[in-house]
């Protein structure tokens, strides 16, 4: 199977889950961070599309890569992740994990490439995830601003005394 198609598939799924939450989400604010963290997921789509058509196809197989492995697994199901806004209001070390798992996965494939133009592809697919997980700390720091300002330059308080 060819990585890219694997890694978009990945992000298509990952999209979907995200998509699931801003439905069964209760809270206005996580329904606007899920659909934050949808829509970066499709545009992760859209730049792995970029990168495919500039990349051989052939260049870029993996035998024994099946389509199973390349559906996103999340580790908590959409119930359990909101129930998990008890321990991670922002539900953000969540996300770090995803990536970080995105990561990983990318890097274990790439050990086990056979070649060197797909275990290059995998180690620059690995690098995306890198820039994606950049990409989703910008959302959390642009949602979590109007909660983590300074009342007054002298103190380091985040609420009003």
């Amino acid at each position: 199977m060819n990585v890219f198609d694997c890694a978009i598939k990945r992000e298509e799924d990952t999209r979907t889950y995200f998509m699931g939450l801003v439905e069964k989400a209760t809270d206005s604010e996580l329904k606007i961070l899920f659909s934050m963290l949808a829509g970066c997921e499709d545009e992760h789509r859209k730049r792995l599309l970029d990168l495919k058509k500039g990349m051989e196809s052939k260049t870029t197989v993996l035998a024994d890569l099946d389509v199973s492995v390349c559906s996103y697994r999340p580790f908590l199901t959409q119930s359990e992740l909101l129930e998990e806004k008890d321990k991670d209001p922002d539900l953000y070390l969540f996300t770090v994990k995803k990536e970080e798992q995105d990561i990983s996965f990318y890097q274990e494939l790439a050990a086990r490439a056979g070649d060197e133009q797909t275990r290059k592809s995998l180690l620059m697919l690995a690098d995306e995830e890198r820039r994606h997980l950049e990409r989703m700390e910008e959302i959390y720091a642009f949602v979590e601003t109007p909660r983590t300002y300074l009342e007054n330059g002298e103190f380091s308080n985040l609420r009003t005394l």
